[in-house]
């Protein structure tokens, strides 16, 4: 027939898919045989040759429970939906590590990308000074009941208890709101699964195999992923609000203790003693509530009255 794949096309894209190609699913296949290598033909064509072939195999429906979907925010900024996906995303080429995803509920756009090491209070701290020094601040953020979000332990005393992340989001106004079941979030968990099926591959094509080189390359691949699959909000209106002059993100997103200060103007910090230096007389100091804040690099700052 006229629209048959011509002989000389299926075997050039044959070869791409045993070898450059390897392990890719039909679609993606198709967008790099038709992007990169400037073949001509449809979809449904390269997922009958790589059946054919024996290369990928239909996945048969499952049938899972039936949950209500819970409908998209309507304005840019309203949900930022965060996790952490560990996995091995240099396929064997560098130390599994975790991807921290941020992506807006209302629109499906990623809105922040970046490698770790761990989950952690300070990975998820850069991650977020990312995303507000680019967007602004959303209204919440929407997450799971890991600990570095959600106090899982609450202690006897009064008040509700924040977790260090929690703290900053609140300095920030940033509201945190955990969900209580995996179907919860299951719109970032189903982007996790299409991440981890592309990005791998993307980078493999590129040569990327470390975590520096990685994060270098996550903003091209987050335009080029926003433009295949983002959609428009409900809402033409903005909701991320601009930093202001006094929200010092370099201070807002350290570990934070408080101390009291003794007569000799000492407090004591992670085994290490640490004494006040001041032009004021001692006894002004005495018994003072002082802050101690630790960045991510273990620099150390004492605040009082959040000045140091």
């Amino acid at each position: 027939g006229n629209n048959r794949l011509l002989e000389e096309v299926k075997k050039k894209a044959l070869n791409l898919l045993k070898t450059k190609y390897k392990g890719f699913g039909p679609t993606l296949a198709h967008e790099k045989l038709v992007e990169r290598e400037k073949l001509k033909l449809a979809d449904e064509s390269v997922r009958q040759l790589m059946i054919a072939e024996e290369l990928w195999k239909p996945h048969k429906a499952k049938k899972e429970p039936v949950h209500q979907l819970r409908e998209r925010r309507a304005c840019f900024g309203e949900l930022i939906q965060i996790d952490g996906s560990p996995h091995d995303w240099f396929e064997g080429r560098a130390a599994a590590c975790v991807l921290l995803v941020f992506i807006d509920d209302a629109s499906g756009k990623l809105v922040q990308l970046r490698f770790v090491e761990s989950e952690s209070f300070f990975s998820y701290c850069q991650a977020a000074e990312g995303y507000l020094r680019q967007d602004g601040k959303p209204v919440a953020f929407y997450s799971d009941r890991h600990g570095i979000f959600r106090v899982n332990v609450p202690s006897t005393g009064s008040g509700e208890a924040l977790t260090q992340f929690g703290r900053a989001m609140q300095e920030l106004d940033i509201q945190i709101i955990c969900a209580n079941s995996p179907q919860a979030k299951g719109r970032v968990e189903r982007v996790i699964q299409t991440l981890q099926d592309r990005l791998p591959k993307e980078m493999r094509l590129r040569g990327i195999s470390n975590m520096t080189e990685g994060n270098a390359y996550l903003p091209e691949f987050s335009k080029d992923f926003n433009q295949r699959f983002a959609v428009e909000p409900r809402s033409s209106v903005n909701a991320h609000r601009p930093l202001t002059t006094k929200e010092d993100l370099s201070r807002i997103l350290t570990w934070q203790e408080r101390r009291t200060l003794s007569k000799n103007l000492t407090l004591q910090f992670q085994k290490t003693v640490y004494q006040i230096q001041t032009e004021r007389p001692s006894y002004a100091l005495r018994n003072a509530q002082v802050t101690v804040c630790v960045n991510a690099q273990e620099k150390i700052t004492i605040l009082y009255h959040g000045k140091g």
